[in-house]
C-alpha cells in the first residue's frame, strides 16, 4: 500500500472541489482512494459561520454537547469529537463546519471524480481529526466515505489456533483515514488531500449504511457517557 499527499494552493469558499482536486491530480489509476479533508468539503459547500456565534453553533451541529474546561465534548453522527467539528484553525476570519452531510458529500464527489478520470473503481473517504480517550495528539479519522467496504467483520471466523472469533471488525476507513492523516498534516503543510494506491479494500458501488457506527449501549465507553447521555 502506498500513501502520497498532494501540495496545493488555498482552496476558496464555494469553488468547485472536483475540479480543485484534478488541478494538482491530473491522473488518477483506477482502484484507489482518494482522502479528503473534511474542512475543503465543507468550504465547497459553504458550511462557514461567523466567529462570533461558535457556542451557538457548536450546540446546533451537537447530538450531544457538554462543555468541559478545554472544550465543548460532543456527539455528532455516531462520532465522539471535539466541538462538532467546528474549527477555527486553517481558515481565516471564519469558523468552519463539517459538511451537513459527509456520506452523501463524500457520494457525491465519488461520482464526479470517476467522470473527471473515468475509472470504476474508486474511493473517497473525508476526514477530520478526531482525540483517543486517554491518548495525547490527534488523528484523522473518516467523518464520511464512499465506493467501498468500511469495516471487515471476523466475527464467526477462527484465528490462527482455530478459536473462534466473537467480538473481532476492523475499522477500514478509520485505519486509512489515519494513515493518509499523518502525511497531510494539521499545520502549513497545505496537503489537503492524500491518494492511497493498493489499499486493501473491498470496492462496492454502495456501501451499508450506517456500517462503521456502534450501538452506543453496547459500546466499550458507554458506563463513561451513560450519566451525561442521561441529562440530555
Amino acid at each position: 500500500m502506498q500513501i502520497k499527499a498532494y501540495k496545493t494552493r488555498l482552496f476558496k469558499e464555494g469553488e468547485a472541489l472536483p475540479l480543485f482536486i484534478k488541478e494538482h491530480l491530473p491522473a488518477l489509476k483506477e482502484g484507489v482512494v482518494i482522502v479528503v479533508s473534511s474542512k475543503v468539503a465543507g468550504l465547497w459547500e459553504g458550511r462557514t459561520a461567523p466567529l462570533s456565534h461558535k457556542e451557538e453553533i457548536i450546540k446546533k451541529e451537537s447530538d450531544f454537547c457538554l462543555k468541559t474546561a478545554l472544550c465543548h465534548f460532543t456527539v455528532k453522527d455516531g462520532m465522539v469529537m471535539t466541538n462538532a467539528g467546528v474549527d477555527e484553525s486553517n481558515i481565516k476570519g471564519k469558523l468552519s463546519l463539517l459538511p451537513k452531510r459527509p456520506y452523501k458529500t463524500a457520494e457525491v464527489l465519488r461520482k464526479e471524480l470517476k467522470k473527471i478520470y473515468a475509472v470504476k473503481k474508486l474511493g473517497v473517504i473525508l476526514t477530520d481529526s478526531m482525540i483517543l480517550p486517554l491518548r495525547a495528539g490527534v488523528i484523522s479519522a473518516a467523518v464520511g466515505y464512499a465506493g467501498f467496504r468500511g469495516v471487515k467483520d471476523y466475527r464467526g471466523k477462527d484465528d490462527i489456533f482455530g478459536r473462534e472469533l466473537k467480538m473481532t471488525m476492523v475499522n477500514i476507513a478509520d485505519t486509512l483515514a489515519a494513515g493518509a492523516g499523518l502525511l497531510m498534516g494539521e499545520g502549513r503543510e497545505k496537503k489537503p488531500f492524500a491518494v492511497i494506491e493498493d489499499a486493501p479494500v473491498v470496492f462496492c458501488a454502495k456501501q451499508k449504511e450506517g456500517e462503521i457506527k456502534y450501538p452506543l449501549k453496547d459500546d466499550l465507553y458507554y458506563p463513561f457517557f451513560e450519566p451525561y447521555l442521561k441529562k440530555k
